[in-house]
């Protein structure tokens, strides 16, 4: 059984959600904030971004587009200065990295990271969202990109997930880009805001055909639309490869009930009443279903087929209510001779890994060293080390 810590943070963590969670429900429709979207929460703690290398790990915050929300922060770890090639780097008067032009610099796999929240909360600056992306970077050797994706009710379905993809999209634009830059071409190129569209350390570090996807809860629902339109997209999102995903107590659910479902009904951190209030903030009332394709990853006619799905890494918890459903969609995939491995943590709780109050725990230090050593061989390959 989880330790007297959790099960006390867990109620906290509950109280505070259901507060939450219900206060949306009972807001009127025509009182919410304009369709333009929000990606935090007031009552979030959110941490800074640091562009110099604190504690190895760079940051910074972009806005990618001028119609919405959506923004992103960027992980960049020190790894990528530090090696041969690149043995000193530049700290411009802003106060943070920025690649000297016309050097050559380190490429990394870039890793698109989804918060969770239950689509309603969480956010990709929030301290705990940080904390656990500077893990990751630096266990990794990755950039990562989290993803500041529009939250429901403001903004219901498919938002978060066209979100999601848009940024898949914004990355082989970059990558194009960025070639373009190395012939000449980037001073004549200039996005919606004026400014040149060129994300420097993107372009300097960033490997794109070496692309993962992770998302955490209901992040990886998204992380999983993302995989199945990036395979139907095929070319159209060259040079972007997505390599993996992995899916960390991803936030599926169905009409009828696992038994995880039945016997976790009142669990920890997420329960029922929780995840079920959480959909109807986040689908549209007409196409409210808990076998809908943003819910339920298994629905017959889904499509494309998940042989064609890239290799899963799927996190799960003992603990946890929506365990049964994720345990389902590994076995699937692996019928169908897909590269998809179950980790499964004894009294593990939903998010065990990432939440801001358990991210110390051993258990979560062990589970992202695990992650990071199945990450590893699908980006650890030969070519990864180009001119800027």
């Amino acid at each position: 059984m989880p330790n007297l810590i959790v099960k006390l943070y867990s109620v906290i963590f509950k109280y505070q959600q259901k507060h939450l969670l219900q206060s949306l429900i009972e807001t009127p429709e025509s009182t919410k904030p304009n369709p333009f979207g929000i990606t935090s929460r007031p009552s979030e703690s959110i941490a800074a971004s640091n562009p110099s290398f604190s504690d190895g790990v760079a940051t910074k915050d972009i806005h990618v587009d001028p119609f919405s929300s959506l923004s992103l922060r960027i992980f960049l770890p020190d790894t990528a200065v530090t090696s041969s090639l690149s043995s000193t780097y530049q700290i411009t008067n802003y106060g943070g990295y920025s690649p000297a032009g016309g050097k050559s610099h380190r490429k990394l796999p870039v890793m698109l990271q989804f918060h969770g929240g239950g689509f309603v909360s969480g956010s990709n600056e929030s301290v705990g969202n940080d904390a656990f992306c500077r893990r990751i970077a630096k266990l990794c050797d990755v950039i990562v990109v989290a993803v500041g994706y529009r939250l429901a009710p403001e903004t219901k379905y498919p938002g978060a997930f066209e979100d999601g993809f848009k940024v898949l999209n914004w990355l082989a634009k970059q990558a194009n880009l960025a070639v373009c830059g190395r012939v000449g071409a980037q001073s004549h190129m200039f996005d919606s805001f004026g400014a040149s569209m060129v994300e420097p350390w993107l372009a300097a570090h960033g490997d794109t055909s070496r692309c993962v996807l992770l998302g955490v809860s209901s992040g990886a629902n998204i992380a999983d639309y993302v995989a199945r339109e990036a395979v139907e997209a095929g070319k159209r999102l060259d040079p972007v490869k997505v390599v993996a995903q992995i899916l960390m107590f991803p936030f599926f659910i169905g009409s009828t009930p696992t038994h995880s479902e039945i016997k976790l009904a009142s669990s920890y951190f997420y329960d029922k009443t929780m995840c079920m209030l959480a959909w109807k903030l986040f689908l549209p009332k007409e196409e409210f279903n808990l076998d809908h394709p943003a819910a339920n990853p298994l629905i017959a006619g889904r499509q494309p087929p998940l042989k064609c799905m890239p290799p899963t890494l799927t996190v799960v918890a003992e603990h946890d209510f929506m365990r049964d459903r994720a345990i389902a969609y590994s076995e699937e995939l692996r019928k169908v001779n897909v590269d998809a491995p179950l980790l499964d943590y004894k009294d593990g709780v939903h998010e065990f890994a990432t939440l801001d109050v358990l991210l110390q725990t051993p258990q979560a230090r062990v589970c992202a060293e695990d992650v990071s050593i199945w990450v590893k061989k699908y980006i650890s390959l030969r070519g990864h080390e180009f001119s800027y």
